[in-house]
C-alpha cells in the first residue's frame, strides 16, 4: 500500500540501481583501506607507466575513451559508461592512456589498498622486458 501522508516516500529507488559489475576479488590486502580517486587526462595523454596496484581496483569511465590493458589480455578501448577492475597484487597494468586526442578522459577508481605501502608502483624496464611474455600479442 503507498504511503499517502503528507510526505509520501518514492518508490523510484525500486528500479533506480544499474549493477555495472560484480567481482570476486582473488585476494583483498589484510587490513586494506578503500581510497577512491577521479583521474583526468588530456587529450591524447598516455597515462601512467606500467604498474601495479597492492589490492584490487574498481572503475568506472566518466567521459572519453581509454585504452586499458592488463597483463595477460589483450589491449580494449573503454568508453564513457563502462566499468573495468583489475586484480591488484603481482598483475602488471600497463596501459590506462586517454585512446582520443580531442578530448579528455576522467574515470574513478576505487583501490583497495595494503597500508603502509602506495598505491601504486611503477614496474622497471627490466620487469617488463623479464615478464614480456605474460603480455598479450599487441595489435600491429
Amino acid at each position: 500500500m503507498p504511503d499517502t501522508g503528507p510526505n509520501p516516500r518514492s518508490t523510484a529507488w525500486q528500479t533506480a540501481i544499474t549493477t555495472l559489475q560484480e567481482i570476486e576479488p582473488p585476494f583483498i590486502p589484510e587490513g586494506a583501506h578503500a581510497m577512491t580517486i577521479v583521474i583526468e587526462y588530456p587529450p591524447g595523454d598516455p597515462g601512467v607507466p606500467p604498474h601495479r596496484h597492492t589490492g584490487p581496483c574498481f572503475g568506472y569511465v566518466l567521459e572519453g575513451e581509454m585504452v586499458f590493458e592488463l597483463e595477460g589480455e589483450p589491449e580494449r578501448v573503454l568508453h564513457a559508461g563502462e566499468a573495468f577492475w583489475e586484480p591488484g597484487g603481482d598483475v602488471i597494468h600497463y596501459q590506462d592512456g586517454n585512446n582520443r586526442d580531442d578530448i579528455p578522459l576522467r574515470f574513478t577508481v576505487t583501490m583497495l589498498c595494503a597500508p603502509g605501502k602506495p598505491m601504486l608502483t611503477l614496474v622497471d624496464e627490466d620487469e617488463l622486458a623479464q615478464r614480456r611474455d605474460r603480455r598479450a600479442p599487441r595489435p600491429s
